[in-house]
């Protein structure tokens, strides 16, 4: 009946709830400024979810591995699906939608292949074509977005991918201070 409550998805389920809270965390969109639109939250998911899978591929190929990704890309879509369909979008739109979003994911898939590689000024145009800021700023993305996205890509690649197969995904972000020596910081933000 509920397919995905079965104990061969726990973990898929349990990483793509990982992701999920990574990508629906308040600091992006108050200090990193993002609107806070469906698209967005969408396409975050997709940035958290790429690194993985480039991880996985970047290994040698081993077939648990090739099926726990392709249980995964399954589990995010059909997530997805149901919360487009839960909004009362019909058949037909829901299709297209989701057509349109396979392939927002293998462009950013592809484009997060070289992210640590490519320029700032690169790797900004990049993160601006999909991720859209709130109405009352007018600046690009800042650097700030940037080192989150580099310092994640390589906490996921210092991961072991059998804990990834345990959907053991615990990503904190620190960002670096620099007044007069450097600092570590926890970026914390407190619920009102």
């Amino acid at each position: 009946m509920f397919n995905f409550l079965t104990k061969n998805n726990y973990n898929e389920r349990k990483l793509y709830n990982k992701i999920l809270t990574l990508s629906r965390d308040k600091l992006f969109f108050l200090q990193f400024e993002l609107a806070d639109t469906f698209q967005n939250r969408v396409n975050l998911i997709f940035f958290h979810t790429s690194f993985i899978f480039i991880k996985f591929k970047k290994m040698n190929k081993k077939e648990n591995y090739d099926t726990f990704s392709q249980k995964l890309f399954n589990c995010i879509f059909s997530q997805i699906e149901l919360n487009v369909r839960e909004n009362g979008f019909g058949d037909s739109i829901v299709n297209k939608n989701m057509k349109f979003l396979v392939k927002v994911f293998y462009d950013i898939l592809l484009n997060f292949e070289s992210f640590k590689k490519n320029s700032i000024k690169r790797n900004n145009i990049f993160l601006h074509k999909y991720l859209e800021l709130n109405k009352q700023y007018k600046k690009p993305i800042n650097i700030n977005l940037i080192d989150y996205f580099n310092k994640y890509e390589s906490f996921c690649f210092d991961l072991s991918a059998d804990s990834i197969l345990k959907g053991e995904l615990n990503f904190i972000y620190k960002k670096e201070f620099n007044h007069g020596s450097t600092k570590t910081q926890n970026i914390k933000i407190k619920k009102k």
